[in-house]
């Protein structure tokens, strides 16, 4: 099933959508790293942040240590992160060379290895690092694409929290 995702703040590549939509199922993920499976559904009543990145990528090694704070200060307030792998080189798609990355980075949270770009396509994906939001309805309500903002994503996360 193929998603139609809302245009979100196309100028700027950042923001809230004009309206909620579902938020997309994880699709065609090759392997979980430090989680079971997990589905959209599953995560109903919690507030998911999906992060698309690479290892190799610079851009999102420098939002790695954004992401894995607002994993450690919010997972007990139900964020739950998840850090989808879609590799940009062939080197990428190993999953030895990526459970590699996630113990060398101190990762923590799930990520999924989405090798055939199933879950990339679902969101309509098309730049690393970035980062949705969905709140605990399992609505897609926010986005950003590349590095910054962090203060702006930061409050989106607290914001769903409380709602």
């Amino acid at each position: 099933m193929r998603f139609a995702l809302p245009i979100i703040a196309a100028a700027a590549f950042v923001g809230a959508p004009a309206y909620a939509a579902p938020a997309p199922e994880f699709a065609g993920i090759d392997n979980w790293i430090n989680s079971a499976p997990l589905s959209m559904q599953q995560l109903r009543g919690k507030v998911v942040l999906v992060d698309f990145w690479t290892f190799d990528c610079v851009n999102c090694l420098n939002v790695l240590p954004y992401v894995k704070g607002w994993h450690q200060k919010y997972k007990d307030q139900g964020l739950v992160v998840v850090g989808v792998h879609t590799p940009e080189y062939a080197f990428e798609r190993k999953l030895d060379s990526l459970q590699t990355a996630v113990k060398r980075n101190g990762i923590a949270f799930p990520v999924a290895q989405d090798n055939r770009y199933l879950t990339w396509s679902a969101y309509q994906n098309r730049f690393w690092p970035a980062f949705y939001l969905v709140d605990k309805k399992g609505e897609l309500v926010y986005s950003h694409f590349g590095e910054g903002d962090y203060a702006q994503t930061e409050a989106q996360i607290r914001k769903l929290l409380a709602q």
